[in-house]
């Protein structure tokens, strides 16, 4: 199944490491590690190979790819060996990066959005195109009636007034053309009423909303520990040290405030109660890719005994991210394939505030999505039977 992966923030780190792993890994240059698809419980016929994987994208950016890269390897992301043995692949690819549209109305820059992924679909003779939203985190919108109904909001997007953020444009573009769409970012995309009625009518998946690579992965295991063994969790409090381009976004007060309420929330949601503390998120250009988190856990035992917690996570986080940027896209491609549309709530694996009411330990999310890749690989097994 040739698939098209087109990134929305195509010259970013995240989307340029997606992109060099998948090209190292066609070529024999690397190992799939960190690849969840590439496990024995989850490898199988429904998900496209990475032979079949063809990328694009948009970008406000101008850095050509294979500068990316190179600063990338600079910085210690990617093996500077990957760089050079993949010049010439990455420069054929940045061909097919686009600049961002931006025109009078909505209407007409979503318009333009789905040109170019038309035209992206039909240029490569692709199976299916899944579009994968790596650009910076927004701020959270503010409610407008045009948000619950796809009528109203595409009467809503000829006006001069923006009524979505750019996620949710990029969203509803990718779903007019038909193509699925997956959000590894805490904005909104397709998460409005009027974008879900407009992925069913157009028989079209999405997933999302922000990728839990570091802290938050932590905290889906061990909040399960203290849950199970009825231990009161009386505060947990985390402090979050990054750098980059996402580092300096998140600087920005409002964007800021939606990562940390999408980190927080996990803990409520596996706990059964929100103990005290906050999450916070300090921009420190020096460290550039990499993030530190150290987070303060304190507990109560038997008898109301007090004890602590404490844990450290140091990370890079474009080389954490691209891997589950190529896991989500095989997978979402896979279920577009099987007839599947609508939310994808057994991706909650992969996702600080996953879509739907599944559970929210990891351990948990991983029985459903096994369940749910196996029964992909029947359904592909038996078409290739008929």
């Amino acid at each position: 199944m040739r698939t098209g992966i087109w990134l929305i923030g195509a010259r970013g780190s995240v989307a340029v490491t997606s992109i060099v792993g998948a090209l190292a890994l066609r070529a024999g240059l690397a190992d799939p590690t960190g690849c969840v698809t590439e496990l024995p419980a989850l490898r199988g016929p429904a998900l496209p190979g990475f032979t079949d994987l063809v990328f694009g994208g948009h970008d406000v950016a101008v850095t050509p790819l294979v500068k990316k890269a190179d600063a990338l390897a600079s910085a210690g992301v990617v093996p500077g060996r990957l760089g050079t043995a993949l010049h010439a692949e990455l420069a054929g690819i940045e061909s097919q990066v686009r600049p961002l549209p931006a025109l009078a109305t909505q209407a007409e820059t979503a318009a333009a959005i789905t040109a170019d992924l038309v035209a992206f679909r039909q240029r490569h003779h692709l199976d299916r195109v899944v579009v994968v939203n790596v650009s910076t985190t927004e701020p959270a919108p503010p409610p407008h009636p045009a948000h619950l109904s796809l009528a109203a909001l595409t009467a809503a997007l000829g006006g001069e007034t923006p009524v979505l953020p750019p996620s949710a444009v990029a969203a509803y573009a990718a779903l007019h053309a038909g193509c699925a769409y997956v959000d590894f970012t805490p904005s909104v995309g397709a998460r409005l009423p009027a974008l879900d009625e407009l992925a069913r009518q157009n028989r079209a998946p999405y997933a999302g909303h922000d990728s839990k690579t570091g802290e938050t992965l932590v905290k889906a295991v061990l909040a399960p520990m203290f849950a199970l063994r009825n231990l009161q969790v009386r505060s947990w409090s985390g402090s979050n040290l990054l750098g980059g381009g996402d580092g300096a976004n998140l600087a920005e007060p409002a964007a800021n405030a939606a990562k940390a309420a999408s980190k927080q929330r996990v803990l409520a949601e596996i706990l059964g109660y929100q103990p005290q503390g906050h999450t916070r998120i300090e921009y420190v250009d020096d460290i550039g890719d990499f993030k530190t988190a150290w987070d303060l856990i304190t507990f109560a035992g038997f008898l109301g005994t007090g004890m602590r917690m404490e844990f450290t996570w140091h990370g890079c986080d474009s080389a954490l991210a691209a891997p589950l940027v190529l896991d989500l896209a095989r997978l979402t491609a896979a279920a577009h394939q099987a007839g599947r549309s609508g939310p994808l709530p057994e991706l909650a694996f992969f996702f600080k505030d996953p879509i739907g009411d599944g559970p929210h330990a990891l351990g948990d999310q991983w029985h459903v999505l096994v369940d749910f890749v196996a029964d992909l690989h029947r359904q592909a097994a038996d078409g290739a039977a008929d």
